[in-house]
């Protein structure tokens, strides 16, 4: 939606089209008290940030934070084109990335929640901010104040907020349940590794250096990027266009890769980057590229090393570079990692019936995240209907 007052189209006779700052006007509180950090997060509101962790204002340069009550609207600057707007229920602080507002008394704290949080509020959003590219934009305040938002009479607003209390919860409740079973399913596809990764009779013990080959290939002409995701996916960009990327610091020193070798990010690996490539490419200095070098099955070492490196075993092997990294760019530290592994045969039955098993898995989870998709776009539809009297509401006039 690019015209910000489309979503205000037909709303009901006795409604009211009111510039934001009639509702709303930015505010600062100085933080002086102990008070829980909070954060706003797309489709979740503003929660506690890192498990209700408080900031003690003597203890922690908080200087700059902004204490919120509850009932003020809270957007955050660089994501609120996207939708990360609420109208907090608790009080607590946050950083100056936000911009937290009073809102008028003349809207009902229910109605004004709703309403702020709207898809069709979202396009105003868009419109005032400004930036380079879709990833980070800054919502400019000057514009976003002569925004247009629906008001209806104040009963209204009531009737209207008490209806989606009851349908929202509803839907979260069913989104709830389907993450729940997403979750369910991921906890038994981790216990099949932890069962076979964890499991040591009949295993020799070995190391990367004994097991695998470092490759050094020239770069091939004309051939894409390869990138290593922390899913375990190994592949040229241009076949995943999602977030994620980890780029190299230099542009130098790109080297070849080949469909079926194993690939290991060594700044990323110990979150999962490790995998084999399906496709041929070139890849920054960042990636150690190997093969097998004593006939072991390629596919089973990537899942060990990538179930290492979940599992928290590889953050304990090398040195921190950056928060949440662990550097292994030194081949000699990467090759010293320990390994344990049973008899070839068994590493590839272990792959051919692990891989079956996750594809069952992985339609599952894909059914179930189709499903929460659904609900939540049946969910901000439903709101934005509602704020606009574009749905019948009992106790409210169209």
């Amino acid at each position: 939606m690019t015209d910000p007052a489309s979503w205000l189209t037909g709303i009901p006779r006795g409604w009211e089209k009111v510039p934001l700052v009639r509702l709303a006007h930015p505010v600062k509180r100085t933080n002086n008290v102990n008070a829980r950090l909070l954060s706003l997060y797309l489709g979740e509101g503003i929660i506690p940030y890192k498990s209700e962790r408080v900031v003690h204002a003597t203890s922690e340069d908080t200087s700059d934070y902004q204490l919120v009550e509850a009932g003020d609207l809270v957007m955050n600057n660089q994501q609120a084109w996207r939708g990360s707007v609420a109208v907090s229920t608790m009080r607590g602080i946050v950083s100056p990335a936000y911009i937290v507002c009073l809102v008028s008394p003349r809207l009902d704290p229910a109605y004004s929640r709703y309403m702020f949080s709207s898809s069709g509020a979202t396009s105003a959003y868009v419109v005032s901010s400004r930036g380079v590219g879709s990833i980070q934009r800054n919502l400019h305040w000057p514009w976003l104040r002569s925004q247009l938002f629906p008001v209806p009479p104040r009963p209204s607003q009531v009737a209207i907020a008490r209806v989606l209390d009851q349908e929202t919860a509803q839907i979260d409740a069913l989104i709830s349940e389907q993450n729940h079973l997403v979750s369910l399913a991921k906890e038994r596809l981790r216990a099949v590794l932890d069962s076979e990764f964890q499991r040591e009779q009949g295993k020799r013990r070995t190391t990367v250096r004994r097991t695998l080959t470092k490759l050094t290939r020239p770069p091939k002409m004309a051939a894409g990027v390869i990138t290593a995701y922390r899913d375990g996916v190994v592949t040229l960009r241009s076949n995943r266009r999602e977030d994620g990327y980890t780029f190299s610091d230099t542009e130098a020193g790109y080297q070849g890769i080949e469909k079926g070798d194993l690939v290991f990010h060594a700044l990323d690996g110990f979150a999962g980057a490790v995998g084999i490539s399906d496709s041929d490419g070139n890849a920054t200095p960042v990636y150690h590229v190997s093969a097998p070098s004593t006939g072991d099955d390629a596919e089973y070492l990537a899942l060990l090393l990538r179930y290492l490196g979940t599992s928290g075993f590889l953050a304990a092997q090398a040195p921190n570079v950056r928060q949440r990294s662990v550097d292994f760019r030194n081949w000699t530290t990467f090759a010293n990692v320990p390994l344990t592994l049973p008899p070839v045969s068994d590493q590839r039955r272990f792959v051919r019936e692990f891989r079956h098993y996750e594809s069952r898995v992985h339609a599952l989870i894909a059914e179930t995240e189709r499903n929460v998709a659904f609900a939540r776009e049946r969910r901000a539809a439903l709101i934005t209907e509602a704020v606009t009297g574009h749905i019948p509401i009992p106790g409210v006039q169209l």
